[in-house]
């Protein structure tokens, strides 16, 4: 009983799990935390839009254009009659699902090419990454422009002309990140026994790049929202009927000197989105990527 005492007392604390860890320095980060509730707040809204709107957001009622702030209807009605509280909450739901199936497309095809290059290397290589730097190459509003005006405005579109942007940003992170953990001696002791090139990119190589990978689809999710608004302000987003914070503050902009509130509510719901997601993704860089944040409180530039 004595010795087991003693190898108790001598055994090492169990460590905590990392992503508590992660957690407890979030929570002491007043900004991501601040970010964090109004991202909840807007995925709220888009998740229980149905729930929570009181009116359907596209019925046209025509005795009832531009009514003013009532009981009944609490900002008041557009210009085709429409619940205006309702046609917002609905648009978070569609520039909130657009944004996050946009970084979704771009994480996965970023990733799988910055993998594949990095891990290969050679003509492989070579040639995915000149695709790449075409692509960036081109403006991305103008691209976007172009695909959108032959295929025409739509859900899918939307979501494809957003993501194919941001692939060359991630695949060449993914890639500069598996040039660099490719050299560690357990990625080479796992070559020379014979562990095939999938099982060393998704059991080795994938797990050490997850961190840049995550940091990235934070920051990008907020881009994507206002890219999501500026080709519907544009008229090149979806349908005009449905309601999103891009269309409707299109859609409000010739009203602004007697209804602002048209372009004001739907413009300050883009901003506080963009604010949200971006708090929330700097403190999630700045835990994950240490070294940033050590670069940035020693005065230099990152």
């Amino acid at each position: 009983m004595k010795a087991e005492a003693a190898l108790a007392s001598t055994a090492p604390a169990r460590s905590h799990s990392p992503w508590r860890n992660y957690w407890r320095q979030f929570r002491q980060n007043g900004l991501g935390l601040c970010g964090f509730a109004i991202s909840a707040l807007i995925t709220a809204l888009a998740i229980f839009a149905p729930v929570i709107a009181p009116y359907d957001p596209i019925q046209v009622n025509a005795d009832k254009i531009f009514e003013a702030r009532s009981w009944s209807h609490w900002l008041g009605t557009d210009e085709l009659g429409r619940d205006f509280l309702s046609r917002l909450i609905h648009g978070a739901r569609i520039s909130f699902f657009v944004g996050i199936v946009a970084v979704a497309f771009k994480t996965v095809v970023g990733t799988f090419i910055g993998l594949v290059t990095g891990y290969f290397e050679g003509v492989v290589d070579s040639l995915l990454m000149r695709c790449l730097d075409v692509l960036y190459a081109f403006p991305r509003t103008l691209l976007a422009l172009l695909i959108l005006a032959v295929v025409g405005p739509s859900i899918p579109a939307l979501i494809f002309v957003i993501g194919l942007g941001g692939i060359p940003q991630f695949a060449r992170i993914v890639r500069g990140a598996v040039l660099s953990a490719k050299q560690n001696e357990y990625i080479v002791a796992a070559r020379s026994l014979g562990a095939t090139s999938t099982r060393i990119l998704w059991r080795y190589l994938l797990p050490n790049v997850l961190a840049p990978i995550l940091i990235l689809s934070s920051l990008s999710l907020a881009r994507a929202i206002t890219a999501e608004a500026g080709l519907s302000f544009l008229g090149l987003g979806v349908d005009p009927t449905l309601p999103t914070w891009g269309g409707m503050l299109r859609a409000g902009s010739p009203y602004l000197r007697l209804h602002p509130h048209l372009a004001v509510f739907p413009g300050l719901l883009i901003m506080l989105a963009v604010l949200g997601f971006n708090a929330m993704g700097d403190a999630i860089r700045d835990i994950l990527d240490p070294r940033m944040l050590n670069r940035v409180r020693g005065g230099r530039t990152t």
